[in-house]
């Protein structure tokens, strides 16, 4: 009889796809879902016992012929021992290998890679204020996008060649690289602006 439950073997599907899959090589994957299967789901324990040339034959085919080499089969076998996804309990026999399956929740790379996904969700999304559009590629050209690559002391129309980023208040003067600080200007009204309030360059006729 089964003892795995349906939930249960619903919790333990989604943790291998969310926390060992991502470990795994696509032929390491395919044979732990293959042991898997033919321990907890067909038998409701966590041991099997199988052979090289069952396991070559069985799961996977590779694009050269209908079997994995034997050779292959031990390779794959010793990665999932050494991400101690699964575990050989006794020496082989002419029947094959016993082997335990360990499950995501018993396998500690999988509970590093939970530990590490659940600080990263938990973790605060930044204040807008606190956001850096001015060094970072993509939010810098949030703002060329937001002001249609168009100066915005001269109305000047850029591209992405020859638009710049001017601080509205300069660093030194307490500025931040947010995105109300931040304007699309061209080159020249940047360099001539320098660090001056904006009040000040807009006095010496430039105008908005």
């Amino acid at each position: 009889m089964n003892d795995v439950t349906a939930n249960e073997s619903a919790l333990i599907v989604t943790d291998v796809v969310d926390y060992l899959q991502p470990l795994l090589t696509p032929y390491q994957a395919a044979f732990y879902w293959y042991l898997l299967r033919r321990s907890y789901f067909e038998h409701g324990g966590n041991l099997v016992r199988v052979s090289t040339r069952g396991l070559g034959k069985g799961v996977v085919k590779s694009a050269r012929s209908d079997t994995v080499s034997q050779s292959q089969v031990k390779e794959l076998l010793a990665a999932l021992e050494g991400v101690a996804a699964i575990r050989k309990e006794a020496e082989p026999n002419r029947e094959g290998t016993l082997y335990r399956i360990m499950i995501p929740s018993q396998i500690p790379a999988c509970q590093a890679l939970r530990a590490k996904l659940q600080d990263f969700e938990a973790s605060p999304a930044p204040q807008e204020e606190e956001v850096d559009y001015y060094n970072v590629r993509e939010n810098r050209r949030k703002i060329f996008e937001r002001d249609e690559y168009v100066c915005h002391y001269c109305d000047k129309q850029l591209d992405q060649l020859t638009a710049t980023l001017d601080h509205i208040v300069a660093i030194v003067a307490g500025g931040k690289n947010s995105s109300d600080n931040l304007v699309t200007a061209c080159l020249s009204c940047n360099s001539r602006k320098n660090r001056r309030p904006v009040g000040d360059f807009l006095a010496d006729g430039k105008q908005l």
